[in-house]
């Protein structure tokens, strides 16, 4: 038994005949005499006492209609049910981030998430960048993504997704024969990062500071298009997420080196508020970045 018989008996019985019903179940007279009497033979009764233009309900059609307004009433109270909680699950989520080129990843997310949660509004906070932590304890913003985990009791914090750092050069570097760049090698770098503090940058941080590496120039270039030039002509180097490395695919002059022997693997925290974690637009909003990000 499935809903359209429940449908169709209801449908019937509601409007007194087959004419009527048809055009309610969008069928045509001929489809809707089958489908009533395929389904007439496996359950092995009759549903209807025709008489002329008037369908009149057997007795075991009584108990089978009594059925599908018991069925179809309750999914139509659940479904209604399920609408007001996607229609409650709305609000403002204002996002920063510890570095520029996470907010790359939100485009395709957004498109995603306008469509399942249209109530949900995302506001980017990009004065907060390189201090999201400090701004999401002060109120300036309700969702930060980092790259370590905050060890602060007021926050929760979600491991969304694993990437990679790469090392972006010139194809006559110095370095682009090489398998992998090592920690030493970029003593004799000129780095080019998008901006201070260099604790912002996942590469110092997680790479060079461990390993007490310090490039031997270090400039800040807000402008990824400047930056890239500048590798184009061979006057610095740059790293970026695996993530990124489509968008530079058809410089035919740039190679893509991994950082150390294993790769440059860091995690991707969503941080919040401890008061937010049980709201569902944040819950809902952290599972949607991480199912878009490991798709």
């Amino acid at each position: 038994m499935e809903l359209k018989h429940l449908r169709l008996v209801k449908t019937i019985a509601d409007e007194g005949n087959i004419a009527n019903s048809s055009a309610k179940l969008f069928l045509t007279q001929s489809a809707l005499s089958h489908q009533l009497k395929e389904f007439e033979e496996r359950l092995g009764f009759k549903i209807f006492a025709r008489k002329r233009n008037q369908w009149d309900l057997t007795e075991e059609g009584v108990e089978l209609y009594q059925l599908a307004n018991n069925v179809l009433a309750s999914i139509d109270e659940k479904l209604n049910q399920i609408k007001n909680i996607k229609h409650d699950s709305g609000g403002k989520i204002r996002v920063s981030s510890e570095c520029y080129s996470f907010y790359l990843l939100f485009p395709s997310f957004l498109q995603d998430m306008s469509l399942l949660y249209p109530n949900i509004e995302v506001e980017f906070v990009y004065d907060a960048t390189h201090q999201p932590i400090p701004k999401l304890l002060s109120y300036d913003i309700d969702l930060a993504l980092v790259t370590t985990k905050s060890s602060n009791q007021a926050l929760s914090c979600y491991e969304v997704f694993h990437d990679e750092v790469c090392m972006l050069m010139h194809k006559e570097n110095q370095l682009s024969e090489k398998a992998y760049i090592e920690a030493a090698d970029f003593a004799d770098l000129h780095l080019l990062i998008h901006s201070y503090p260099l604790d912002t940058v996942s590469v110092y941080e997680h790479f060079l500071k461990p390993n007490n590496i310090l490039p031997s120039r270090i400039s800040d270039i807000p402008l990824t298009e400047v930056a890239l030039e500048m590798v184009k002509a061979d006057m610095g180097v740059m790293c970026i997420p695996k993530w990124a490395i489509k968008s530079f695919e058809n410089q035919k002059d740039l190679v893509f080196k991994p950082i150390s022997m294993n790769g440059l693997q860091r995690s991707i925290f969503i941080v919040i508020r401890n008061a937010d974690s049980s709201k569902k637009h944040f819950k809902d909003f952290i599972s949607m970045f991480e199912e878009c990000q490991n798709e």
